[in-house]
C-alpha cells in the first residue's frame, strides 16, 4: 500500500530542505541587474560570507555546483605541474583530486584507515618525507557525506605545521558550514569551499570559495587561471555583475540574502548546537536499531561521526529495497548509498531547516520500513531518538 500522498520529506544529505521563506524570497520579478536593488544585495551578501566560514579573508561566489567550486580554488592557486595531495576518508576528496589531475596536476593520495578518519600523523609523515615541497596543496573535507565521517581538521594543520609543510590547506566544507563548527583562520585553513545547498538551506546553484591572504598571494602567481573562474576578474567594484563572470543569478542572490538572516538571527553557535541534539538523536536510533547481520555505522568511531550526515550500512537487509519503499511507500526519500557504499548502505541527512518532527518522522518511517522487510532490528530506535530530544526539551 502507497501512503504517500502528503508533502514529501527528503532525509538526503542534500539537497536540503528548502525554508518557506527561503523559497518566497525567489518568487520576484526580473531587476534591473546592473545597479539598484539587486546589487546592493548582492554586495551585502558578500559582505556576510566570510563570517559564516569565520574568516578575514575574501569570498568569492559562482553560478554552479560544489565540483565548480573545487575548480575555482584549484585553478585560481596552482600551476601546471604541481603536485597535490588528496587526504582520502570517502568519495569527494578522490573526487576533487581528480579535477586536479585533469587540469595537469599530478596527485597523491593518502588514504585513512577504513571506515575511519583521516590520521593526522599519517599525513605529517608524509609531508616530512616530502623534503623538496613539492606538494602544493593538500585537499580534504570536513563531512564526507559518502561515508558519513567528520574530519578533524584542526589537528591536520597542526600536522603540517609540525611537518613544516609550506602547501597551501584547502577543505571542502560543503556538509559542514552552516551544520558544524568551522573556523577557518582559527584552524589555519588556506582556502575553504562550500555549496548553497545543504546547511546554507539555498537551491543548489552557487559554489562558494572563501581564500585567506596566503592564498591570494598564490593566485597572483597561478598558471591555471581561466576567464569564468577568474578571482582577479570577480573582484569587480566597477562592474558588480562580473563578480558572476556576468549575468548575476538573480533568485538565487534573493534565496541566499534570506537564508543569511535567518542564519544571523538563530546564530551560528545555536545552529552548530541543534544540528549536534539531531545527529545524536540518529545516532541513538541507529544504535538501538544495530545487530548482527543487520544494521550497523559505518564509521566505527563515535568521535568521527559527522553531525550533518550518518551512513548505515545495511548487512543483510536489502539497502537499494529500504530505500524505495520509503520513498514510493511512504514519501521519504533517504540518501542511498553512493560510490564503494552502494547498494549496501542508506544515509540520513540531518541538515539545515530542521526540527524533531523532521527528524522523529524521519527515523520513524525508516524503522516502519524496516519491520516491513522484516529486517533485524535490537530495538526501537524511534523511541532512543525521542530520549535524547526529550532531554533538550526539558
Amino acid at each position: 500500500m502507497k501512503l504517500n500522498q502528503g508533502r514529501m520529506l527528503t532525509a538526503m544529505p542534500g539537497p536540503s530542505v528548502i525554508p518557506e521563506r527561503v523559497l518566497a524570497a525567489m518568487h520576484t520579478a526580473m531587476p534591473n541587474i546592473y545597479k539598484g536593488a539587486l546589487v546592493e544585495t548582492s554586495k551585502s551578501i558578500f559582505a556576510d560570507l566570510p563570517g559564516i566560514a569565520r574568516t578575514a579573508g575574501r569570498a568569492f561566489m559562482a553560478i554552479c555546483n560544489g565540483h565548480g567550486a573545487w575548480e575555482m580554488a584549484l585553478t585560481n592557486t596552482l600551476n601546471r605541474g604541481d603536485q597535490v595531495l588528496v587526504l582520502e576518508s570517502g568519495r569527494f576528496a578522490v573526487g576533487w583530486g581528480q579535477q586536479a589531475t585533469v587540469l595537469g596536476c599530478p596527485v597523491e593520495v593518502l588514504k585513512a584507515p577504513a571506515r575511519g578518519p583521516i590520521d593526522p600523523d599519517a599525513v605529517e609523515a608524509c609531508l616530512r618525507a616530502d623534503k623538496d615541497h613539492e606538494i602544493k596543496a593538500i585537499l580534504a573535507v570536513q563531512i564526507d557525506t559518502a561515508s558519513g565521517v567528520w574530519n578533524d581538521i584542526a589537528a591536520i594543520r597542526k600536522a603540517i605545521d609540525a611537518a613544516g609543510h609550506p602547501a597551501l590547506y584547502m577543505v571542502d566544507c560543503i556538509a559542514s558550514l552552516g551544520c558544524v563548527e568551522y573556523l577557518m583562520d582559527d584552524w589555519g585553513v588556506d582556502v575553504t569551499v562550500g555549496g548553497s545547498q545543504k546547511g546554507l538551506m539555498v537551491p543548489p546553484g552557487l559554489g562558494l570559495v572563501w581564500a585567506n591572504e596566503k592564498a591570494m598571494a598564490a593566485h597572483e602567481k597561478a598558471g591555471l587561471r581561466t576567464p569564468y573562474w577568474d578571482w582577479t576578474a570577480r573582484m569587480s567594484d566597477a562592474e558588480h555583475y562580473m563578480r558572476y563572470c556576468g549575468t548575476a543569478p538573480v533568485q538565487h542572490i534573493y534565496a541566499m540574502r534570506t537564508a543569511l538572516d535567518m542564519i544571523a538571527e538563530e546564530g551560528l553557535e545555536a545552529i552548530w548546537a541543534r544540528h549536534g541534539v539531531f545527529a545524536r538523536s540518529v545516532r541513538a536510533a541507529v544504535d538501538a536499531w544495530s545487530t548482527d547481520g543487520g544494521l550497523e555505522f559505518n564509521i566505527l568511531d563515535p568521535k568521527h561521526r559527522s553531525d550533518s550526515t550518518t551512513t548505515v550500512l545495511t548487512g543483510s537487509v536489502d539497502a537499494d529495497r529500504l530505500c524505495l519503499l520509503c520513498e514510493e511507500g511512504a514519501g521519504l526519500v533517504p540518501g542511498k548509498g553512493i560510490g564503494d557504499f552502494a547498494g549496501h548502505a542508506f544515509r540520513i541527512g540531518h541538515m539545515g531547516h530542521m526540527n524533531p518532527p523532521m527528524v522523529l518522522g524521519t527515523l520513524g518511517t525508516v524503522e516502519a520500513v524496516l519491520h516491513a522487510m522484516n529486517a533485524p532490528l535490537c530495538s526501537s530506535g524511534v523511541a532512543q531518538a525521542a530520549k535524547v530530544i526529550a532531554a533538550e526539551l526539558a
